[in-house]
């Protein structure tokens, strides 16, 4: 898979993480592996159907999808008559663009989204940076919580943090803050948490230049053991530790 990204505009950096494309590499089909990240994605399929979530669903050309936040990894199939363009919105920053359902109806969904509040796939296709920047800068509207504190607490302690402190330190309740998660993210804090907790581990053992054991990273990350640590690995992005 050929894969890129470009920042958005520096007024949406707060609430889009990235634009990117997807395109197959010319064999008859690539399997990719799409790990969990706490956002949402708006994904347009630009090109011929191809295969996600497993290959059970079919994404059809010329339409546009939202995936919910992921608990899990996915499987997409790409090959060389396939492209996709993604929006991928950071964690609760969906509902400053959308007046939208719920986010935890549609988590591990992937969904068709409703042409008349999408941006026009064809415009996209002509110039897809500078068009979705003047779209969404016309949409953003106020932050209709306060999660992006929380979130950054979260990312800050690489998901090392107890829900009760994260409550206190934001001024709200352990009740309060679940509603809004599940609302405007789609999973609870703590599954949240366990995510960027995923992610931090994943990045130590990928870049371990210092060659530390793997229980010495499950130690530094916040796990409670070895198989502790393998078990989450293989729950995310469904590979062993030992495979990255």
């Amino acid at each position: 898979m050929i894969y890129h990204q470009v920042k958005p505009h520096p007024d949406l950096a707060d609430f889009i993480d990235a634009f990117w494309t997807a395109e197959g590499a010319g064999k008859p089909c690539d399997k990719e592996i799409i790990l969990p990240d706490g956002c949402v994605d708006l994904i347009f399929n630009l090109r011929e159907d191809c295969k996600t979530d497993h290959g059970t669903l079919t994404m059809h050309s010329q339409k546009t999808y939202l995936v919910g936040t992921m608990t899990t990894f996915k499987e997409t199939f790409l090959n060389a008559s396939n492209k996709l363009v993604g929006i991928r919105f950071k964690p609760a920053a969906f509902s400053s663009f959308y007046q939208y359902a719920p986010l935890h109806e549609i988590t591990d969904k992937t969904i068709e989204f409703e042409s008349s509040i999408s941006p026009d796939i064809h415009k996209i296709e002509q110039s897809f940076v500078s068009y979705l920047n003047t779209f969404f800068l016309n949409r953003l509207g106020k932050p209709k919580h306060n999660l992006a504190a929380v979130v950054k607490d979260i990312q800050t302690a690489n998901g090392q943090i107890g829900i009760g402190t994260l409550a206190k330190r934001n001024y709200t309740t352990i009740r309060q803050l679940e509603r809004n998660f599940k609302k405007h993210i789609g999973i609870s804090p703590k599954e949240f948490a366990n995510i960027v907790r995923f992610k931090a581990a994943l990045s130590r053992i990928k870049h371990n230049k210092q060659q530390q054991s793997l229980l010495d990273i499950a130690f530094d990350c916040g796990y409670y053991d070895h198989a502790h640590l393998t078990n989450e690995i293989k729950r995310y992005s469904g590979i062993a530790p030992s495979h990255f």
